[in-house]
This record gives C-alpha cells, sequence and structure tokens, in this order.
C-alpha cells in the first residue's frame, strides 16, 4: 500500500505582491541559509510604473538604492552586477550620471525578478487565512485557473499602492479625456487631437507629464499645469535635508505620539510630494526657448499654482468644466478644458485576500495598520508569526516609507525579524543629524534628568518637541523622491 505524500514544509515567508520593495525582500532572502521563502504576483511580469517610463525621465534616488546593495553591496542581484551581467559597465561608468533613467530601473528590476528562484508571477493570492500557528494561503494560476494551497510561518504584504482620485474628480471616473498619470503613456495618443490639455498636481509625476506635453504638442494646443501648492517648490535636496530618509529618523518618527506623526507627515510635503530641481529647470528652459523674440504671454501655457480644483464635470457643450478656488483670494473661477491627466498622487489599499485575517488586526482609530519598528503589523491575539508590511507605514515611519533609498533597509529588518538571527547586519548609526533631543528638561529640583534615549530610539512616551510649523520645513525638508 503506497504511503501518502507528506504534506510539503511551510514556507518561513510568503511574500504578497512583487514589487521594488518584496523584490528587495526576495533578493536579501535569496542566499540566506536555511530559509524558505516564496513571493507570489498575479501579474505575469515584473512591471514598474509602466505608465510613466517616460523618454528623459530619471529616478529620484541614486543608483546604489537598488534591491540590496545599501545593505549587501556584494549580493548577486545589484545593481553593479547587473550592468556586468548587460555588459554596460563602462557606458555607465562614462554616462557619469548618479540617477539612473527609470527605464533602466524597470528593466534592472526585471532582471532580478526573471531569475529570481523565489519569485512566481503569474500566481494570484486570492486569500489569507490563519490556519493553527501557520497561515494557508489560497492560490491561483492566472493562466490556466489551477487553484492551491501554501502555509507561511509569516506574511510580508507587498502589494503597492493605488491611484488616487480625488473627490472632486468623482463625476469624472471612466471618462476617455480624463485619466490618472500612472496610466499616461497608455492613454497619450488619446491626447493627439485635444485643443487644450490641463495636468493636475504639482508632484514629479505632474512636472514629468507637463514637460512630455510641451516637447510633444504644437504651439496651437494650450497647456496648464495646476497645483494646490502655493508654489512649485522643488526637493531642497541637500546632504543633511537627505538625512530625513535615514533608518535613524524612521526610528524617531516611529517614537513619537500618533497625533504628532500625522501632523509631521502633512507639513513635511516637500519631503516626498515635491518635484525635482532638475525637471522644473527643463520646464523653464523649454518655455524660454520657446518664447525667443515674442513676448512670454505669447505662447499658450499657463501655470497656475495656489489652485484647487473643487469640482470637475463633464462640459454642456463637450469637454470638461473645472471649477476653481484660489486659494490666497478665494476667488472661484470655471475653467474649460478637452482633457485632464490627474497627477494626484497613491495611497496604500488594503489587499482583498486579507479580508479572512481582517478581523485579527489591530486596527488604529483611523482604519490603518498599527506596524513596530520590525514593520510587524500588531494582531489581536498577538499571534505566533509575523505580518509585515512594506510602503503601507507612512503614518507610522514616515516619509521614508515609499523611499526606495530605505528599501533594502526595510527588507533587511523584515529577514532578521523572521529568521530570528542577523541575517544581514545593519548599522547601529546612518546620520550625523541628532533627530530627538540630547537631554530631558530640568527635574523641579533643578537638577538635570537623565540623558535621552539615544537619537531615533525615542519610546512612544517620551516627550517630544513641537511640531515645526510648516514655513520652517520651506528649505530644510528634502522631497519625496
Amino acid at each position: 500500500m503506497d504511503t501518502p505524500a507528506a504534506p510539503p514544509a511551510p514556507y518561513d515567508l510568503l511574500g504578497v505582491g512583487i514589487g521594488p520593495f518584496n523584490l528587495s525582500l526576495a533578493a536579501l532572502a535569496d542566499p540566506a541559509p536555511g530559509l524558505r521563502t516564496l513571493f507570489c504576483d498575479q501579474r505575469p511580469e515584473f512591471r514598474w510604473h509602466p505608465g510613466m517610463l517616460v523618454d528623459g525621465a530619471r529616478m529620484q534616488v541614486p543608483f546604489l538604492a537598488d534591491l540590496v546593495s545599501l545593505v549587501d553591496p556584494t549580493n548577486r542581484w545589484s545593481f553593479l552586477n547587473y550592468l556586468r551581467e548587460q555588459d554596460r559597465l563602462f557606458p555607465f561608468y562614462f554616462a557619469e550620471r548618479f540617477q539612473l533613467p527609470r527605464r533602466e530601473y524597470d528593466h534592472y528590476c526585471r532582471w532580478a525578478a526573471e531569475r529570481l528562484g523565489n519569485c512566481r508571477f503569474g500566481t494570484e493570492v486570492t486569500a489569507l487565512h490563519r490556519d493553527g500557528a501557520l497561515y494557508r494561503a489560497e492560490l491561483r494560476d492566472t493562466a490556466t485557473g489551477r487553484r492551491t494551497e501554501v502555509h507561511a510561518r509569516n506574511l510580508a504584504l507587498g502589494v503597492g499602492t493605488r491611484p488616487v482620485l480625488p473627490e472632486a474628480f468623482t463625476a469624472l471616473d471612466g471618462h476617455p479625456r480624463a485619466f490618472h498619470s500612472a496610466d499616461y503613456l497608455d492613454r497619450r495618443e488619446t491626447l493627439d487631437d485635444a485643443r487644450d490639455i490641463t495636468v493636475v498636481g504639482s508632484g514629479q509625476s505632474g512636472a514629468e507629464v507637463f514637460l512630455d506635453l510641451l516637447r510633444r504638442v504644437g504651439e496651437g494646443v494650450r497647456l496648464r499645469w495646476l497645483t494646490r501648492t502655493r508654489a512649485l517648490a522643488p526637493m531642497e535636496y541637500s546632504k543633511l535635508g537627505l538625512e530625513h530618509f535615514t533608518p535613524d529618523y524612521t526610528r524617531y518618527f516611529h517614537g513619537l505620539p500618533g497625533t504628532v506623526r500625522d501632523t509631521l507627515v502633512e507639513a513635511q510635503w516637500q519631503l516626498h510630494k515635491a518635484a525635482s530641481a532638475e525637471t522644473l529647470a527643463e520646464i523653464h528652459d523649454h518655455l524660454y526657448e520657446r518664447t525667443i523674440g515674442r513676448p512670454i504671454d505669447d505662447a499658450p501655457v499657463e501655470i497656475t499654482p495656489g489652485t484647487a480644483v473643487t469640482d470637475a464635470r463633464p462640459g454642456p457643450c463637450g469637454g470638461l468644466e473645472l471649477r476653481c478656488r484660489h486659494g490666497d483670494s478665494g476667488v472661484e473661477h470655471v475653467l474649460r478644458t478637452d482633457a485632464v491627466v490627474l497627477a494626484t498622487g497613491y495611497r496604500a489599499a488594503r489587499p482583498a485576500a486579507l479580508e479572512p485575517l481582517a478581523h485579527l488586526i489591530d486596527w488604529d482609530a483611523a482604519g490603518r495598520y498599527r506596524v513596530d519598528l520590525d514593520h510587524r503589523v500588531a494582531t489581536l491575539p498577538d499571534l505566533v508569526g509575523g505580518l509585515y508590511v512594506q510602503n503601507a507605514e507612512l503614518h507610522t515611519h514616515g516619509v521614508g516609507t515609499p523611499d526606495l533609498g530605505l528599501g533594502a533597509h526595510r527588507a533587511a529588518v523584515i529577514l532578521n525579524a523572521v529568521a530570528g538571527r542577523t541575517v544581514h547586519r545593519l548599522p547601529e548609526r546612518t546620520a550625523w543629524t541628532g533627530f530627538a533631543p540630547p537631554v530631558t528638561p530640568a527635574t523641579p529640583g533643578g537638577s538635570t534628568g537623565p540623558a535621552a534615549p539615544a537619537m531615533g530610539d525615542v519610546p512612544a512616551t517620551a516627550d517630544v518637541p513641537a511640531v515645526p510649523r510648516p514655513q520652517e520645513w520651506t528649505r530644510a525638508a528634502t522631497a519625496g523622491r
């Protein structure tokens, strides 16, 4: 009589979604002895913001912000090793550019994703359950429809973020001439016969779309750029300003009270929502060249900051109507345009597969994850094995959450926690800046209190300094990259 086959051993870590962050986790886990990992994505192949791979667009972080180098530069999945395998080391060396073209970063990630044995594309995680001390995942092969199940001790959610459609544009949802910048390249040809095009949003995506349209459309087409921010302020990008994107600042931010953290995220808009100075300069250069020998206002181009769109609808005679309000004056006006590109950002979303576990998660008052320093989600009760999140913890870990420069470090933190040992050694200090106060205030008796915790290790109950006023961030903040 045949003995039934033993069920496969559970994975130590199952990753749901394969974007850059879970791909980094897969790459750092690949050489780790004794760890069984699997990463699944329903897409047939790796794709990174395909709608924004505009010619000439560059990354906002240096090439060392790849999948592994800031944790383990000897790892075979480094960008430099990718260049070596592509025979591009000398061309990259002579290019003398620290920031990569977006298209090259996408190609690098696809190179790694296609070769990593722990990455499985065309595999949708349809539901996640708790099965004793393990997680049970239901999987579906998107090509054949075949369904299987796997067990894992830990989960890492890396499903990415989703485009945001502002409430004011609800009536234009699905309109052929109103779409998010995430779909820009796929929908760009639909703008070819438009005579009036409006771009909404002041971040890097808005700047890149506006610049691309400036280069493409004829001078008879009116281009408009609307932003709610009062100025098209660029990333400051100073060396000390960039220290807001270090593990030190992440630890400091995590130790602040929740209300302070929420206020800081809004006040630090230049840290994570601004355009690069280089892109803004290219826009100015293009407009300068375009108006040589004629008045500035002769070009049909409008750049209007400090203006919010309060309502948007199809126009009665065709086109679109945007009701706008100027922030400083309060003056309202109606703007008529043929098409709108919404560079209005992205937001973390709860994956549908998580619903069977939703009742076990300790959500905060705003319905968000509570996340510890190891990026582990709090559960009720505290479960054996961890549920980890990547790029869903802006409210607990600060502006570095979506930053590619911190991706490898976060992946290593998660991997060390999952393994219960130091798989990858991480530095204790990464910034010159001391974000926390060096000592506690004097005690009532006149003596000085004990020294404050080391920078970045402030407990949640510690006293914290007042939140800086927004204007204090105007020049000291680094933009979201």
